[in-house]
């Protein structure tokens, strides 16, 4: 047990990072499509490239979506639409005719005058709407293509009546106006009035049953109209793949994936897909060992390149199976922006490139995507190699939507030698996929959160002297900030030189001292006057002052929210050594065993990049180039050697990244600046 706790202990980063990776792969495993593809490819009009096909099992040939549909057409015009009659609304409705007769004539003649009209005019009203509840009144709207007959359902009989036998409402008004003409002896005004008045629908489509008749018909409809049997020859190579054929291999195809999709070959179709995905991720690290193994030490760089991938391939493989006519929906190239706005070049298309082979791996016609695909994130990558602007972001959308309209028009001639076939609806989903990329930004910005890692725009609003943090420091502590500028541009020099990241570099050595704004005046560049307020303070308190302004500078820093990368350099830039003047000058006081060194240490770490170790190297020879009252060449290389000389003794650089060659390139670019920044004029005459 204690052998199993010894191992987890000092092995727990690379079994996290291998668990990243089994976790990655299982997920996207699970949300592959399960079922075989069909390893044949064919065109309707083209010859059939590949052997001879002979049918590996019976199967049905199927009709196409067209034929279904005429079919499904033809069917339902032979459908008879149902309308309902509602024999209670009749008898309901005459106890509001008569009322309504009453009223009106009582106050047109009064209750008793005569009596004789009113009953005849009483007596054609009733005749005439019972011959109307008898007949039906129904909506003027035809429901369903009737063809001049309907099914009227009576209770629970049905009976097929001309749709023109049932009146509507207008009808119903042409037939009262007829009879008010031949009427006699009655109130011709009254009696249209009460009619009209009192007018209902008693006749109603009946949805329900008349659909259920469709389903009923449709359920006969047959898909197929053959058999190809097993054995029997499908295909001859070099034979032409007319319409019959190309329907005959696309009903082998749909048989081909439903039969694959037993217990044995769904074990069989998983296991290669966990073996495909298994290559591919052994590639990435093959690749990030042999060429960014920096990458490979951070654990959350490697889980943010395993999430972008998953963030593409999962959704992709969501769309085949649900939405096949919108593969190209998804803005791969956005994965791109997202790998290069954290990474290299390289190492982008890298893992670009591996995630466009993982999706082609499900996508019906592999090599089209992959052209597509590969291309446009090519000149995506292209396009945003060097990151400096947000307004890239609309140019590389732009470059997107060209790319991919012009290869798909390029593969469209390929295959077809014309344009017939052109799709306006694939250039809509290109458009919205290149407009998609846009949320690149957003999405970048999460991840920088998330993953506490820093990209290039970050770097350049960090680098911006005119934010507030960067104008307090040239406010309060000017000295500082002049200083902090210097070691900069030393920086940025030496890393174009080595190799390494320029804009990081400046943004650290612009905050590394930002702790010095709580006691300026304590810090020589910031003195402007003979007093030196260390001349009232002991050693030790001078030293704890001193000392503070790295952990004065990290609060200060967190306060502000600024990334973790950033405050390493304020943590490193002096490393583990001392505050060497005011050590010795406590050891020359009070002798050197009496002395507690590590009060006069700063904690520390040391350096563990390339990165921070140039810091220190520029911070501590820019400070001490200040002091010099008559530098000249010699006096200035033999700084430079003996700084950096005292820092190497010192283990400052054993855990960066920085190898010999490098620092002797250094020395040579801090040597030529310094002879640059201290050049003496020559003094003219009066």
């Amino acid at each position: 047990m204690k052998k199993f706790i010894y191992f987890l202990r000092y092995r727990y980063t690379i079994i996290y990072k291998m668990i990243l990776f089994l976790a990655a792969m299982i997920i996207m495993v699970y949300f592959f499509p399960k079922t075989a593809r069909f390893s044949y490819d064919y065109t309707q009009g083209y010859p059939w490239t590949s052997q001879s096909l002979i049918a590996p099992f019976d199967f049905a040939v199927l009709k196409t979506p067209q034929e279904i549909e005429e079919e499904k057409e033809m069917l339902l015009m032979e459908v008879i639409p149902y309308y309902k009659y509602d024999e209670k609304v009749g008898d309901s409705i005459h106890p509001f005719v008569e009322r309504g007769f009453e009223l009106k004539w009582t106050t047109t003649y009064g209750a008793d005058e005569k009596q004789t009209r009113k009953r005849r005019t009483l007596v054609f009203i009733n005749e005439s709407f019972s011959l109307l509840v008898q007949r039906g009144i129904r909506s003027s709207v035809i429901d369903r293509n009737s063809n001049g007959q309907i099914s009227l359902l009576k209770g629970n009989q049905a009976t097929i009546i001309p749709i023109s036998s049932v009146y509507t409402l207008a009808t119903a008004q042409n037939l009262i106006e007829q009879k008010l003409n031949k009427a006699g002896n009655i109130d011709i005004a009254i009696a249209r009035e009460v009619i009209t008045s009192h007018l209902f629908q008693n006749v109603t489509f009946d949805e329900h049953t008349t659909t259920k008749e469709e389903e009923t018909l449709l359920s006969s409809l047959s898909l197929s109209y053959g058999l190809i049997q097993k054995g029997e020859l499908i295909i001859a190579e070099g034979e032409l793949v007319t319409a019959e054929k190309f329907q005959i291999l696309e009903s082998l195809r749909i048989e081909f994936v439903k039969q694959v999709g037993g217990t044995e070959e769904y074990l069989g179709t998983t296991i290669g897909l966990g073996i495909l995905i298994i290559i591919v991720f052994l590639s990435l690290v093959v690749y990030l060992n042999l060429f960014r193994p920096s990458i490979l030490r951070h654990s959350s760089q490697i889980l943010l390149i395993l999430v972008s991938m998953m963030l593409f391939v999962i959704p992709e493989s969501l769309l085949i199976q649900n939405y096949p006519d919108y593969i190209y929906l998804l803005p791969l190239p956005l994965l791109a922006i997202i790998i290069r706005s954290f990474f290299d070049v390289r190492t982008a298309m890298f893992v670009y490139l591996l995630t466009v082979i993982i999706i082609s791996s499900f996508i019906p016609d592999g090599y089209n995507f992959i052209f597509l695909q590969l291309i446009t994130g090519i000149i995506t990558i292209v396009s945003i190699h060097r990151l400096s602007k947000r307004r890239q972001f609309y140019l590389t959308s732009l470059w997107i939507f060209l790319s991919y309209s012009f290869i798909y028009v390029a593969l469209l001639l390929v295959k077809d030698g014309s344009l017939n076939h052109i799709e306006i609806e694939t250039f809509y989903l290109l458009g919205v996929s290149a407009i998609l990329s846009l949320f690149s930004y957003p999405i970048i910005y999460l991840f920088e959160k998330v993953f506490r890692q820093i990209t290039v725009l970050t770097l350049l609003e960090l680098s911006d002297t005119n934010n507030n943090l960067l104008r307090d420091l040239a406010h309060k502590a000017p000295g500082t900030f002049q200083h902090s500028m210097q070691v900069g541009n030393l920086c940025e020099a030496a890393l174009v030189e080595v190799g390494g990241n320029t804009l990081l570099v400046r943004a650290g050595a612009l905050y590394h001292d930002i702790g010095k704004m709580y006691n300026p005046m304590y810090f020589i560049e910031n003195q402007t006057t003979q007093v030196n307020p260390h001349d009232e303070l002991s050693y030790e308190e001078s030293a704890d002052i001193i000392l503070g302004h790295v952990k004065y500078g990290i609060k200060l820093a967190k306060k502000h929210r600024l990334p973790e990368v950033i405050i390493d350099f304020i943590r490193t830039h002096h490393g583990n050594r001392r505050v060497e003047y005011f050590y010795r000058m406590a050891v020359k006081e009070e002798g050197e065993g009496e002395v507690d060194e590590g009060i006069y240490t700063y904690p520390g770490p040391i350096p563990f990049s390339k990165e921070t170790a140039v810091l220190m190297m520029a911070d501590s020879i820019e400070a001490a180039s200040r002091s010099i009252p008559k530098p000249d060449e010699n006096i200035l290389n033999n700084l430079v050697d003996q700084i950096i000389s005292g820092q190497m003794q010192s283990g400052q650089f054993d855990n960066a990244d920085i190898t010999l060659k490098e620092i002797n390139q250094i020395k040579k670019i801090f040597k030529k600046m310094l002879l640059t920044i201290y050049h003496i004029r020559i003094e003219y005459p009066d």
